[in-house]
């Protein structure tokens, strides 16, 4: 491809003359996509950037994940009641989820960088509160203020990335390693939370996560580009906010209590019918009402996102059931120890570090539809091998491979998806980028595991063997249907180097003034 854009200048005189032509052929667009961009000074400050994302990213599974490996030891000190027990554990993804879009409009409002550190700030004060929890309640308010600041920076995260890096094999190469620590920091929070409940007090659990929020904080400060801008003519969809928070609260209790109370308990009717009738609203207000929605609906007419964000939707909950059903199984089935079941979780992050390695290298290579349909038979794989995991397995044949099939399909659904919505978006939209795919993440893992263990309880009298079977079973239907609509409904190329959003909508209209004026085409 050559892109040859000639701009005209106006002279005083009324006639016009030509400025040099902008030329973008296809070794200049490659060239672009493999440079350091220009807002860093030099390499070291690049990879101190990166490091300072990816390890917030790190931090937000650590506090996640390895939150559930310590509830036990919480639940025996704190003296917390039975039924209560989730409590603790989902409302941190409870809150984040529905936060994500009104922060990620923010980060567009005020930039990635006040976000960023805001978010960053917020989550290492309550997790140091957090660790001095006396009660119940004092845990579940400092999980849900833990929350808000992963709505926050986790957004922001994505959209600097996104905003700083444009298409191409360098933009690859950073979004792989970004996938990988999905992952990394699972393994890291099981690890650590069996170090803390077993050697340590839980407390330190939460100090451990200051500490190394702390020093991303002050690492960001020196090291993330400062984009804070005004608001300017972005405004908050405040009626769209008031919505899709509720909507996403009530939605989301309803699925995970339902097998607690069972769906003809009126909590969970009232909630989830509440919830369904706030989500109708919400996208009648995004679609009729609202004048800058906060989740614009002209971003599914992008061709194969509303086909991509189902998939997303699918995989990511099929990866959630994988992740807390493969725990538990390991543990009450298999009866191996929490250490040794955090030891049997290391192939998971291994294999993302290998890919975040490798897959810069191989994402402009094969074409997105080839990459998550490999994906999508990895999560297939990695719940199918527990699926038919025998009594006395081994670790080598069943366990390893599910692992690391887990590990493929996570991370390369991660990176395509965040390559493939960042570089379809506007840069004023960033943010928005960002809140979209954590929401699909959080929401999705929650939803769908809270089905899953309405089907695992249902099956309990079965024995656990046998009810998480049925756990692992409707991972891989999800995973089987997230393949069917990847094959039959996606299409998306190599993630190459190429233009901009900006630079091809400028291309549009110089090529539309040039029709218009009665210019030919630049040449192909």
């Amino acid at each position: 491809m050559v892109v040859d854009v000639e701009k005209e200048a106006a002279t005083d005189g009324g006639t016009h003359q030509q400025s040099r032509p902008i030329i973008f052929d296809d070794a200049e667009i490659d060239k672009m996509g493999r440079i350091r961009p220009e807002v860093f000074r030099n390499v070291w400050v690049e990879i101190g950037f990166c490091i300072c994302i990816l390890t917030s990213s790190i931090v937000a599974e650590f506090l996640i994940s390895g939150f559930n490996v310590l509830l036990p030891v919480v639940i025996e000190d704190l003296q917390i009641d039975p039924s209560k027990r989730t409590w603790p554990a989902n409302v941190f993804a409870l809150v984040t989820g529905a936060l994500l879009l009104p922060f990620g409009r923010l980060a567009d409002m005020y930039g990635g960088y006040v976000v960023f550190l805001f978010g960053l700030t917020w989550m290492a004060v309550w997790s140091l509160i957090g660790g001095f929890s006396i009660n119940f309640i004092m845990l579940v308010m400092c999980r849900a203020l833990q929350g808000i600041g992963a709505a926050a920076f986790l957004p922001a995260g994505i959209m600097l990335l996104g905003s700083v890096y444009r298409p191409g094999p360098r933009k690859n190469v950073v979004f792989s390693f970004y996938g990988a620590c999905a992952p990394f920091g699972f393994f890291f929070g099981i690890c650590l939370a069996g170090l803390s409940g077993q050697y340590l007090t839980w407390g330190w659990f939460f100090w451990i996560g200051t500490i190394l929020l702390g020093v991303v904080v002050v690492g960001s400060v020196f090291l993330v580009p400062n984009d804070r801008k005004s608001p300017q003519d972005i405004v908050m969809d405040w009626w769209g906010l008031g919505s899709s928070f509720a909507a996403l609260i009530l939605l989301v209790y309803a699925f995970t209590d339902s097998a607690h109370y069972g769906w003809k308990s009126p909590q969970i009717l009232v909630t989830l019918i509440l919830g369904i009738g706030l989500f109708a609203g919400f996208l009648y207000i995004e679609a009729k009402v609202a004048i800058q929605p906060l989740l614009p609906l002209s971003l599914f007419q992008l061709k194969y996102m509303k086909s991509l964000v189902f998939c997303l939707f699918l995989s990511y909950g099929s990866f959630g059931i994988y992740l807390f059903y493969a725990s538990f199984y390991m543990e009450t089935v298999l009866h191996i120890s929490p250490l040794l079941s955090a030891g049997w979780f290391a192939p998971l992050a291994i294999t993302g570090i290998v890919i975040g390695t490798l897959g810069g290298f191989v994402l402009h290579r094969l074409t997105g539809t080839v990459m998550l349909a490999i994906s999508t038979i990895g999560f297939l794989i990695s719940s199918l091998l527990f699926a038919l995991t025998p009594d006395h397995p081994s670790y080598w044949a069943w366990i390893l491979p599910a692992m690391i099939c887990a590990s493929i399909g996570i991370d390369i659904t991660f990176n395509i998806s965040n390559i493939f919505i960042t570089s379809n978006v506007p840069a004023d939209q960033q943010g928005l980028a960002g809140a979209l795919i954590n929401v699909l993440l959080f929401v999705g893992m929650s939803i769908w595991l809270g089905i899953a263990d309405y089907a695992v309880s249902t099956d309990a009298h079965l024995g656990l063997k046998v009810s998480y079977n049925v756990g692992f079973y409707l991972a891989v239907a999800i995973a089987g249907l997230a393949l069917l609509l990847v094959l039959g409904r996606i299409r998306i190329g190599k993630a190459k180097s190429d233009l901009t959003v900006a630079e091809r909508d400028e291309l549009e209209q110089e090529l539309l003034r040039r029709r218009n004026a009665g210019v030919s085409k630049p040449p192909k």
